[in-house]
């Protein structure tokens, strides 16, 4: 009977500790349940013209990537986490290339959210392609304002419209020089840089400045002298121009070699790289331009929480320190990575906002969405797409170093102005004071 009784207690013993068991590795099950995959597509120009620009986009998705991944936990939607993977084909910087790849990561690879190829004229060869399949396509590298124009749905933005790019250093030089009045504009014939510079122009006559000269040059363009002949002959006291880094880099340097002084220089896209000051040295000192971000801007957590709003992603450091890891180099990042990561950072926030995997869904969720990132205020325009909330800062190269000088409550600098002549930078003259 002892015997019986003993048995009998061991049995309920053995069934206690199962249920336990059981209990233990379901409420384990509940807390880390296992994580899937959810894809993000990406034609990238690793090779051709933008290679330099795509290079950065992709070390930028990557610290994004790994911020989701390794310290967000992935993305939590309803009982699943995802861990993003991203599915990314060298576009060689080719209108066809991209049209093809965008065709391939939607119906071959499943892809239902796509980071849209660098420049405005391969965002706008892709953007049909991705409306039709009802993909969503974030654009971080096309800022053409005629993108949006077009009434596609599911076509978002992250960075500044083109129409905001040229506006900012407009606004500096006649807040320091309300003298200046003659503006030259020479820039590469693309959708982009027409698309600044039409909008540069309109707000520059606002401003009451006078468009002493206006031309554009091609794509590709090796010698730039005969246009700046007659840009010269106008008398300009301020240049602006430029499309991409190749031209852009191209322009300062026959600017110096013909020894055509003005008052300020701003050029598109080339001086926000350090291979910019790298190519040129002291030639690059004064030189300005346009930033989407940059090291130093002060977007964190205070300040999304001064303005009401959620802050998502790493923090400046966190990001620093992470694009070190993934580059493996020592190049700091270009605003090309923070726009990259910005727009995986909001099909994150976006994702878990929709707690759906579903385009329209998330495009849905796009439309009421405000948060700040390490790039900044990220909000759209519901109809459009177009971003409206992220603001453009102004660099300039002051003694070496990328400074930021406007506007006034971004900037850790004051312009250096006028920027010191060709002359003088020859012999050895620093934009410092």
């Amino acid at each position: 009977m002892k015997k019986t009784a003993a048995l009998f207690v061991f049995g309920l013993l053995a069934l206690a500790l199962l249920f336990a068991g059981c209990a233990q590795q379901e409420q384990k099950s509940e807390e880390t349940p296992k994580a899937e995959v959810l894809y993000f597509g990406a034609p990238l120009s690793l090779s051709g013209k933008y290679s330099k620009e795509g290079q950065m986009s992709l070390w930028g998705m990557q610290v994004a990537i790994k911020w989701i991944n390794e310290v967000h936990g992935g993305l939590k939607v309803g009982d699943k986490v995802y861990k993003v993977e991203l599915k990314y084909y060298d576009d060689q910087s080719n209108k066809e290339v991209v049209q093809s790849l965008i065709q391939k990561l939607a119906d071959q690879d499943g892809v239902k959210f796509i980071l849209a190829p660098y420049s405005s004229g391969l965002t706008l060869a892709a953007a049909p392609i991705a409306d039709q399949r009802g993909v969503l396509m974030n654009s971080h590298g096309g800022a053409s304002d005629y993108i949006f124009e077009q009434g596609y749905h599911y076509v978002v933005q992250t960075l500044s419209p083109a129409s905001k790019y040229q506006t900012g250093f407009l606004d500096m030089v006649k807040s320091v020089d309300p003298e200046a009045k003659r503006v030259a504009m020479i820039y590469e014939d693309n959708e982009f840089s027409r698309a600044v510079f039409k909008a540069a122009g309109e707000y520059a006559k606002q401003l009451g400045f006078e468009i002493v000269f206006d031309k554009t040059y091609p794509k590709g363009v090796q010698d730039l002298s005969p246009l700046l002949n007659e840009l010269a002959a106008a008398k300009p006291d301020v240049i602006i121009g430029g499309g991409h880094f190749a031209d852009g880099q191209l322009l300062v340097s026959q600017l110096a070699d013909m020894k055509i002084n003005v008052k300020a220089v701003s050029i598109l896209v080339a001086p926000a790289l350090p291979a910019f000051y790298d190519a040129l040295g002291t030639k690059a000192e004064g030189v300005c331009g346009p930033a989407q971000w940059e090291i130093g801007v002060s977007y964190g957590p205070e300040a999304a929480k001064k303005l009401g709003i959620d802050y998502y992603g790493p923090t400046q450091d966190e990001f620093l320190k992470m694009f070190k890891e993934v580059s493996g180099t020592d190049e700091p990042p270009s605003y090309h990575a923070a726009e990259a990561a910005a727009a995986v950072l909001s099909y994150a926030y976006a994702i878990e906002k929709a707690q759906s995997t579903n385009p329209d869904d998330v495009r849905e969720a796009m439309n009421s969405i405000e948060f700040m990132s390490v790039y900044g205020v990220w909000k759209i325009d519901p109809e459009t797409g177009k971003q409206i909330g992220h603001e453009m800062v102004i660099i300039q190269w002051q003694g070496g170093t990328k400074k930021i000088i406007w506007p006034p409550e971004a900037a850790n600098a004051d312009p250096y102005y006028p920027m010191p002549t060709w002359e003088e930078k020859e012999q050895g003259k620093l934009a410092t004071k």
